[in-house]
């Protein structure tokens, strides 16, 4: 069966917390439960994985490519300062799709600059959850 990982790094599982103008009204656990009933649809298998620390987003990116086919990550706050996560993607061998809740291009200056877009083969931004589903049909389609 294909696998897909979907990874989320620093404050994601407070999710339900913060702004909902910027990140919408859902936990992280809804969103990995939408994301599961249409994966199983699809046939697709997927694990989830999130950290609020650098060292371990790295750890489970650089053992992942003997089992999975793609990730879908959503480096949160990591995105704009983290060259160690920037460049265990850049060596992945699969596709990454970089995932945003809020669009990032429309926030803070710091918030603006993605150190993973450069090396991602994608990256889907501002459309709220609908950003994981979107990224779970590039790869449903592509891994068929």
């Amino acid at each position: 069966m294909k696998k897909v990982l979907v990874m989320n790094g620093p404050n994601m599982e407070i999710l339900h917390r913060r702004d909902p103008s910027l990140y919408g009204g859902l936990s992280l656990q809804d969103i990995q439960d939408r994301l599961s009933k249409r994966a199983t649809e699809a046939g697709l298998q997927l694990e989830f994985f999130q950290s609020n620390h650098e060292g371990a987003l790295v750890d489970r990116l650089n053992s992942l490519e003997d089992y999975f086919q793609g990730v879908i990550l959503n480096p949160a706050a990591l995105t704009h300062t983290s060259v160690a996560l920037r460049d265990s993607v850049e060596a992945l061998k699969v596709p990454v799709l970089e995932v945003h809740l809020s669009n990032i291009d429309s926030r803070e200056d710091f918030r603006r600059v993605s150190l993973i877009s450069p090396v991602a083969h994608g990256r889907i931004s501002g459309l709220g959850p609908e950003a994981y589903l979107l990224a779970l049909e590039w790869f449903i389609g592509r891994l068929d």
